[in-house]
Order: C-alpha cells, then structure tokens, then sequence
C-alpha cells in the first residue's frame, strides 16, 4: 500500500444562492472594491488515503465525497491525488 493526499475543492453548484459569497461581496464593494463580482466561497478538504494506486486512491476518496464530505445534491467537488511525501 502507498500513501496519498487527496485534496478536494468544493463549491456550491452553479444557480445554487451562495448567501455567504454574497454577502462577503458586499462587504467588499462597502470597502471600495466594486469590480470584485460573483463571489462564491467553499470548502476545501485534504486528507491522506492508503492504496495500490493513486486511481484507487481518487476512487476511495469520490466515495467519500458522494456518501459524506459532500452533499451530491447541491454540491460539486474536484477531488486532486498526489503521493504522500
């Protein structure tokens, strides 16, 4: 078995209302930064998986994206593998 460290972004799906990008948004136009627009906030995830490979690794990993980390219905995610150092 080898190590790798899964990292996974994960956004809120287009036409889904990020309030919290919103509202961080006006904040900053509030603050003289109004060519700052469509401001959209999300997650990012990192955590290290034990496989044979690093495609079995991003298998294990979507796995737990669609049964936990995040939620399929409202959610999108990238999920990036690289070995363990």
């Amino acid at each position: 078995m080898n190590n790798y460290k899964a990292q996974i972004n994960i956004t809120l799906r287009a036409g889904i209302l990020d309030v919290q990008g919103k509202t961080v948004e006006h904040a900053l136009h509030s603050i003289d930064y109004p060519m700052i627009s469509q401001l959209r906030i999300g997650k990012f995830v990192e955590m290290n998986v034990e496989a044979d490979n690093s495609g079995a690794a991003a298998k294990l990993a979507d796995e737990a994206c669609k049964k936990l980390i995040a939620n399929p219905i409202i959610e999108d995610y990238k999920i990036t593998v690289s070995e363990s150092e």
